[in-house]
């Protein structure tokens, strides 16, 4: 039964939302948080596997130093104080793809906490997110349900485990309640996710692909009459992994907890699971609070020593941050605030910039993998980076235009061509016999033979009206089956009608 839900606008005018969002990053380790098992996406299930992943009996936990350095420098980055000492402790619950029972993670003594993160919304307003905690903790694994719809838990017959994923290292970034966010709650997580995933790329250690759930969050949303008042319940939509869903959940949530507390209602503090089909959320189970969980220090791991001479051995390998990176990039490239803003939009930063590198002009760049690219990738539902196409290829296209050895025409086809896996440009260039005609004698015929049959243009032209030009060049393009040069057409037919 669809729930009552009140218009956004409304909702946002009669309450005060309050959001919050714990965000889970994979790491890009090797090997697991606790163990030497093997660490890549998309193996065949239950094959990187210790018996400290599967919790045997008498295993112990080794941690890895590598998770821990990753979890320093991202403390680094979102402005955290990173703790001397940090603890890891047993989260105890029972869940099919936790084979310890328990999870291994940070409580009391987390390594970062108190941070905090600024992020830059579509207006260029600058928003501060402040966090509370990023600990580290060990993954769980994955079900699989079989015989529901669409993988559901809901109709399925029988349900199976993957451990692989068990033990894999994540950070868990909490942030603090995200108040006076307003109307613009969705827009704020959204910018935000969006910044996390940028800094975990740019400090490498992290692929953050949200597809492939190595980055999610649960998205904590709750109402109160004014900002003066106390917290509301909370619901807690877990693992959410689109930045549109997030965005999506948030306006969902207030609209449906605004239509129950406006009719006298109270908010029940469950988890929720967001339906990207019917882009709704839908309620879990009721939400356990810390005291449930029955913390404890883990007896197996001794606490973890960060001094500062390692802080500081850490703080001189962290790279450009991306809000830098990206102002750099803008002054360099010459690009106005909303074409730097189209080029965030479409996830397009690093390809550019590797055309860039690769030798192309940034607006050159920006026109294909803003125009013909994006328009493919939408066409089959990818993201830009998934195409079968590099920046290198992208500016070898714009090398082959600048020798006046394609036009744009020849080169759409000439991309076409690479995205239909036939090779690199220049082989599709000589698969195809793509070249532009840079005959005189034989550009020069074809612009005679399209003046000849359209004197009416030749009046126009010769009067000064230029705007029939494109017509004579179209008619010489057919002629040479779209391999004149549109400029060198221009300059004859001028030369021709004076």
């Amino acid at each position: 039964m669809a729930e009552k839900l009140m218009k956004y606008a409304d909702a946002v005018k009669k309450f005060d939302p309050v959001i919050g969002l714990e965000t889970h990053v994979e790491l890009s380790t090797t090997t697991k948080l606790f163990c030497p098992a093997e660490v890549h996406f998309g193996g065949e299930p239950n094959t990187q596997l210790t018996p400290v992943s599967l919790g045997l009996p008498g295993s112990l936990p080794v941690v890895n130093k590598t998770a821990v350095d990753y979890a320093i420098k991202l403390g680094l980055a979102l402005h955290c104080e990173i703790a001397e000492w940090s603890q890891f402790a047993r989260k105890n619950y029972f869940y099919p793809d936790m084979p310890r029972d328990y999870q291994i993670s940070q409580y009391d003594k987390p390594t970062n906490g108190n941070g905090y993160l600024d992020v830059e919304l579509e207006d260029g307003t600058i928003f501060r997110v402040p966090i509370e905690r990023a600990h580290i903790e060990d993954d769980a694994g994955k079900n699989t349900h079989v015989g529901g719809a669409d993988g559901r838990i809901e109709g399925a017959d029988h349900s199976l485990v993957d451990y692989n994923r068990a033990g894999v290292p994540l950070i868990e970034i909490v942030t603090k309640p995200i108040e006076g966010a307003g109307d613009r709650a969705p827009e704020i997580a959204g910018a935000y996710m969006r910044a996390i995933r940028d800094i975990v790329r740019a400090l490498n250690i992290s692929h953050a692909r949200m597809e492939q759930g190595n980055m999610r969050a649960d998205v904590n949303v709750s109402l109160r009459n004014s900002p003066s008042d106390p917290f509301g319940t909370r619901s807690e939509t877990k693992n959410v992994n689109s930045f549109r869903g997030i965005e999506k959940t948030i306006q969902y949530e207030i609209r449906r907890q605004a239509a129950i507390l406006s009719e006298g209602g109270e908010i029940l503090q469950e988890t929720r699971h967001w339906d990207e089909a019917s882009q709704t959320t839908a309620g879990g189970r009721v939400k356990s609070d810390a005291d449930d969980y029955r913390y404890f220090p883990d007896p197996d791991l001794v606490m973890l020593h960060i001094t500062k001479e390692h802080i500081e051995e850490m703080k001189a390998q962290m790279p450009e941050m991306p809000r830098e990176r990206r102002n750099r990039l803008k002054g360099e490239w010459g690009f106005n605030d909303l074409e730097m803003r189209d080029v965030l939009n479409a996830d397009a930063l690093d390809l550019l910039e590797d055309t860039v590198k690769a030798g192309a002009s940034a607006s050159g760049a920006k026109k294909w993998w803003l125009g013909e690219l994006s328009r493919e990738a939408n066409n089959k539902g990818v993201s830009l980076e998934e195409l079968p196409i590099t920046p290198a290829d992208v500016a070898e296209v714009e090398k082959l235009i600048a020798d006046g050895k394609l036009n744009d025409k020849l080169a759409k086809q000439t991309v076409a061509g690479v995205l239909a896996g036939e090779g690199t440009p220049d082989e599709v260039v000589k698969k195809h016999g793509f070249q532009v005609v840079s005959d005189d004698g034989a550009l020069e015929k074809a612009v005679d033979e399209a003046l000849a049959a359209n004197p009416d243009i030749v009046e126009k032209l010769k009067s000064g009206n230029m705007k029939p030009m494109g017509a004579i060049i179209g008619a010489v393009m057919r002629a040479t089956r779209g391999q004149a040069d549109a400029k060198a057409v221009t300059k004859i037919v001028m030369g021709k009608i004076k």
